[in-house]
């Protein structure tokens, strides 16, 4: 008997193997009825009883003996490849290729090419790299590489996506701390409302209120100066007793125009209530120090180069 898991296993390695022969044999099988008969020159040569236009009928002449060894051709080949590739379930093949295997030779020789570049930059401090366009330029095709998606290919960002152009950092922007955030990643923890102990859809909207009039934006003064009572019971924690912030916490700094996610009334009573866990991945690993030090080169640059 096999136990479950190894069960399952065969089952979806045989479901794999079984068809794939299966179908080449059918295909042989195919190929030689159809090859079966050579017409006889001297003998008329049926139709098939089909008939066009009074006269264009359909005859049963059978396939080209040069059509046929293209098919046996195909045949082989695949044959071929199921013996020396992966291809029937669970087997590798003669060569052991895969896919994993062949990604590292590729990053190996790249490494190989390319690595001495990066690494001669690696011990110059990043502030001096920013005025070195070479350096920046290699920062820029790195970021081209893995940072678009979140950040644009402009880093202007967009709603939850920080703009790196600016110099409002919610972790600093100071160059240690930029390759920092790219090398560990950074996870953010705005906690909800619930969590916060704030209580019902009004104490929300008064310390909306009182988010909104610390950047100087249209709000109700009176429900603001509730808000303001519940702010410094709750929010001081994180984001200071004035609103300023704090970049050891990446809890951003209220008292200015810039937004993550939104200012708009309806954005921060969304954020209040349900919070906000905004992350960004760790490429230390996959890059390596030399790669994150021009990375955070570029970075640095684009609010600093101006």
């Amino acid at each position: 008997m096999f136990e479950s898991g190894v069960f399952t296993s065969q089952f979806w390695n045989w479901f794999i193997i079984i068809p794939t022969i299966g179908g080449i044999l059918g295909c042989f099988a195919l190929i030689f009825w159809l090859g079966r008969d050579r017409p006889d020159p001297d003998k008329k040569v049926e139709t098939m009883g089909h008939v066009w236009d009074g006269d264009l009928a359909e005859y049963n002449n059978p396939l080209p003996r040069w059509w046929l060894n293209l098919f046996f051709i195909t045949l082989f080949t695949a044959i071929i490849y199921l013996i020396l590739y992966p291809g029937l379930g669970s087997y590798t093949g003669l060569l052991g290729w895969s896919e994993v295997k062949q990604y590292q030779q590729e990053m190996d020789a790249a490494e190989t090419r390319y690595g001495p570049i990066y690494a001669k930059y690696s011990q110059e401090p990043i502030a001096a790299l920013a005025k070195n366009p070479e350096a920046v330029q290699l920062g820029h095709r790195l970021y081209m590489t893995y940072c678009t998606i979140c950040h644009g290919s402009d880093a202007k960002g967009m709603k939850g996506f920080p703009n790196l152009h600016d110099d409002d950092w919610l972790w600093g922007g100071k160059p240690e701390r930029i390759e920092e955030t790219i090398k560990n990643g950074r996870q953010a923890n705005m906690p909800s409302a619930k969590q916060n102990g704030l209580q019902g859809e009004e104490e929300i909207n008064n310390v909306m209120n009182y988010v909104r009039s610390l950047s100087g934006l249209k709000h109700d003064q009176a429900a603001a100066a509730k808000g303001e009572k519940t702010f410094k019971r709750v929010c001081f924690a994180c984001h200071g007793m004035t609103g300023t912030g704090n970049k050891m916490l990446g809890a951003p700094n209220l008292t200015d125009k810039t937004w993550l996610y939104g200012g708009s009334p309806r954005i921060l009573k969304e954020t209040i209530t349900n919070g906000r866990q905004g992350k960004m991945p760790a490429h230390g690993e996959f890059l390596g120090d030399a790669k994150v030090h021009l990375l955070a080169t570029y970075i640095y640059s684009l609010s600093h180069n101006k």
